[in-house]
């Protein structure tokens, strides 16, 4: 008897230390990530697959039509010209006394012309007065048949040296041309991007096939827009005049509002088998204190559709249209749903949920499971 007391005594503080070290070594609730059901607004959108780049509308590259060396240039990198405006020139004294030559003959043959047309109206008045006269019996009719075959040849006269002018005229235009090819001129009022070559270098027309870097650059920065590659899959739901939205590495933080202004008519097949269409976004307003040039990096939002002031659910929350929900009690519950529109970061929810509802966002977390207690971190 005492010694089955005696190992009672002895075996009992041993059970309350291993009941003790059970209870406090056992695990607390697991800590999760937790999102409230909301109302708010829910997006579905696609987005590019591959960095998106500001596009200027109008941009040349341009280049004398003939080679030659430059003699003069009229502008640098930076300016600010207008449509027309000289830009650079080659050496063309040549072609410039050409032309100086074809307009000294174009006044001389406006002189000449002057002169063949006095006589000629000089001999049509003495013919006409002979022939006057002759009806009056006072003048010879041979007198008078000279006289009227004088002024038929100088009118003649006249007419050609009228016709001279003309002729200079368009040598003159020709003149012109020439010269012009020596001229590189702007095509448009814009900015000027990038200037390659300097005074006393050759430059000459690229050779067919081999593009070579342009004399100037001339970027029109008063248009732009955003040239941005979307998967093959999402294109056909992307229409013309669809809303955008606009982030640019250069503007971190803020975003622009556009619209959808063109879709290629084709497909690229550029890396492996990644298929994109181009798509084109016009920003609606730029603010006046940003400049935007092109060439910076862009990404492009399309906004597909737009639901208002409806549930919704962070989409990271969603497995194959299930969440799981911390109940009041701390349990995980798993629940299935129904879903409407949604993107990357939010989903609308149509059933299954209400709004206040606790949903796990950490789901990939190790642990989470339905029927785990649970703590909202």
């Amino acid at each position: 008897m005492r010694k089955g007391l005696k190992r009672l005594l002895w075996i009992a503080p041993v059970v309350v230390i291993v009941f003790v070290f059970m209870v406090l070594s056992r695990p607390g609730p697991l800590k999760v990530s937790v999102a409230e059901v909301e109302r708010s607004d829910v997006r579905s959108s696609v987005a590019n697959t591959r960095a998106g780049t500001v596009v200027a509308c109008r941009r040349a590259m341009l280049a004398p039509q003939i080679g030659g060396q430059i003699s003069a240039m009229y502008v640098t990198e930076g300016d600010v010209v207008e449509q027309g405006q000289l830009l650079l020139e080659l050496w063309n004294d040549d072609r410039k006394a050409e032309l100086q030559l074809a307009e000294r003959n174009i006044k001389a043959s406006r002189v000449q012309a002057e002169e063949a047309c006095t006589i000629a109206a000089t001999a049509d008045k003495e013919a006409r007065r002979l022939t006057r006269l002759l009806s009056q019996a006072l003048a010879s009719q041979e007198k008078t048949e000279a006289a009227v075959g004088r002024a038929d040849a100088t009118e003649a006269g006249c007419r050609a040296a009228r016709a001279l002018i003309s002729v200079s005229d368009a040598k003159r235009d020709i003149a012109t041309a020439s010269l012009a090819k020596t001229q590189l001129r702007a095509t448009f009022a814009g900015t000027v991007a990038e200037i390659n070559g300097e005074i006393g270098e050759f430059v000459t027309p690229s050779p067919v096939g081999i593009p070579t870097p342009p004399a100037v650059d001339l970027v029109d920065n008063s248009c732009l827009y955003i040239s941005a590659p979307i998967d093959e899959v999402d294109a056909p739901a992307i229409r013309v005049g669809m809303p955008a939205r606009i982030t640019m590495d250069a503007f971190p933080g803020q975003i622009f509002t556009g619209h959808v202004r063109r879709i290629a008519p084709y497909v690229l097949d550029l890396e492996k088998q990644a298929r994109t269409v181009e798509v084109e976004a016009e920003i609606d307003t730029i603010p006046a204190h940003q400049a935007l040039l092109p060439g910076y990096s862009a990404d492009l939002e399309i906004i597909l559709a737009e639901r208002e002031a409806t549930l919704r659910i962070p989409t990271q929350a969603i497995n194959d249209d299930k969440v799981l929900v911390l109940g009041d009690d701390g349990i995980l519950q798993e629940r299935s749903i129904s879903t409407g529109i949604g993107n990357w970061d939010y989903t609308e929810i149509l059933g299954g949920l209400k709004a206040g509802e606790r949903v796990v966002v950490s789901v990939d977390r190790a642990g989470v499971a339905p029927g785990v207690i649970a703590q909202a971190d």
